[in-house]
């Protein structure tokens, strides 16, 4: 009784809720349907009342304790996304710039559309383009908000630039990996790559205000 009360005990559950959290949010934990392999035809919007889902704890006036907080782990997701359906401009297009190395785009595509998903966003893959200009025009035509290059590190060093500069800021310009060459196109100023080792749920927070969707 004197641990609980003291707090030990909501300082443990406390360091093993935060852990897990970022497990989640790096996909080192899975939900299934939620940080990876998403139903991209799934709108939570019939689902999920915000009211009930996302309703933070109230404390009594006078605790005899701190109180356990308790928390579902998927829930910043779920914010995410929900965020995303209920966008006044719509969800946002994803767009799947495939070239080359059939099964480096197609890898790296697959991962692409599965991490943008996890947010709600309305994802396009495609085949493959013969072109960078090819690519671009049909992404533009789609009336994509963010481009992912998908390909191998080889030939990224000469195609990524290329799509970052017919792209000219109309659209994010993301890099699907973590080539080699990175530091290099860092310095040609595109700055958005998603890979493995990325943060999904802070990554996706970070497109949600680029894009101007609240959560």
């Amino acid at each position: 009784m004197k641990a609980f009360v003291y707090g030990f005990v909501q300082e443990e559950i406390t360091k093993t809720a935060s852990l897990r959290k970022q497990m989640i949010a790096t996909r080192r934990e899975i939900l299934l349907g939620t940080n990876q392999y998403p139903n991209a035809s799934e709108q939570i919007t019939e689902h999920v009342d915000p009211e009930r889902a996302f309703s933070a704890f109230e404390k009594s006036a006078n605790p005899v304790a701190e109180p356990i907080i308790t928390g579902r782990g998927a829930v910043d997701f779920e914010k995410l996304r929900l965020a995303s359906e209920k966008h006044p401009g719509g969800r946002p297009r994803v767009f799947m710039l495939t070239y080359g190395n059939l099964a480096m785009r197609l890898a790296r595509s697959q991962f692409a559309g599965n991490f943008f998903a996890c947010a709600g966003y309305d994802v396009t893959d495609n085949l493959g383009f013969c072109t960078a200009e090819d690519g671009v025009k049909a992404a533009m035509d789609a009336k994509a908000n963010i481009i992912v290059v998908c390909s191998s590190d080889e030939e990224y060093t000469e195609l990524a630039p290329l799509v970052f500069e017919l792209v000219e800021s109309r659209a994010i310009v993301v890099v699907a990996g973590a080539p080699a060459c990175m530091d290099e196109l860092k310095q040609k100023g595109m700055h958005e790559f998603i890979h493995i080792r990325s943060n999904v749920l802070e990554t996706l927070g970070s497109f949600h205000n680029k894009l101007g969707i609240k959560s």
